[in-house]
């Protein structure tokens, strides 16, 4: 499980990053990012991982359109899916977790879930904040709006998509099925309005209002 969340971890600080930086400073923080990723997956026994997250972020980086827009096809995001697949296969969650698994606390509330899979469930939260976004940019095909108009219609949605996407998954982490049925209900009943117009052949704005959510 660990290399699932390392992997992810990489996608996500990249999208993190290059949509918050530019030029040398994204150049700095990508390159210190890798080197904490490096130091922390060598301490977990997983070094091997961090190489092949970063081959993945790079990957993903250079095929994925980022918040300016773009067009790519759906493999990036079906490339990320096999490697995370692949890695929770192989691994599952280890008896020795290395070094930092031997100082994990276990003693303390975090010692309910092992270092794999708190690993694992930090890499997909990252990964939710932004890299959902960028996943949902790809679906839509959103490259396709004007730069100007989506800046103008995607603000609330990019702020509100990653809450969605983040409340979602810790509603299923912690087994809240219920209220999870009722969150996507009530999303559904906000929606049809929304959904309705577009489906009579209603403006782009409506559809990219919702793209990052």
């Amino acid at each position: 499980m660990i290399g699932a969340g390392i992997v992810l971890l990489a996608v996500g600080g990249v999208d993190l990053t290059r949509r918050s930086l530019t030029g040398l400073r994204r150049t700095v923080v990508l390159a210190a990012l890798g080197l904490v990723l490096l130091i922390g997956s060598a301490g977990a026994d997983a070094a091997v991982w961090s190489f092949v997250a970063v081959g993945v972020a790079a990957v993903w980086a250079a095929a994925t359109p980022d918040r300016r827009g773009g067009r790519t096809g759906f493999w990036p995001v079906v490339l990320v899916a096999a490697v995370v697949t692949l890695a929770v296969a192989l691994l599952g969650i280890r008896v020795a977790q290395g070094p930092l698994g031997d100082v994990w606390p276990s003693g303390s509330p975090l010692g309910a879930v092992s270092l794999d899979v708190a690993v694992l469930v930090v890499g997909a939260l990252v990964f939710l904040l932004e890299s959902g976004n960028v996943v949902v940019r790809i679906a839509l095909r959103d490259g396709e709006v004007p730069v100007e108009e989506r800046a103008a219609t995607l603000k609330g949605g990019r702020l509100i998509g990653p809450i969605e996407r983040v409340l979602v998954f810790a509603l299923t982490l912690t087994g809240a099925f219920t209220l999870l049925a009722a969150v996507l209900a009530a999303k559904g009943i906000v929606r049809f309005p929304e959904i309705s117009r577009d489906g009579e052949g209603a403006s782009v704005p409506s559809t990219s209002s919702s793209a990052a959510s």
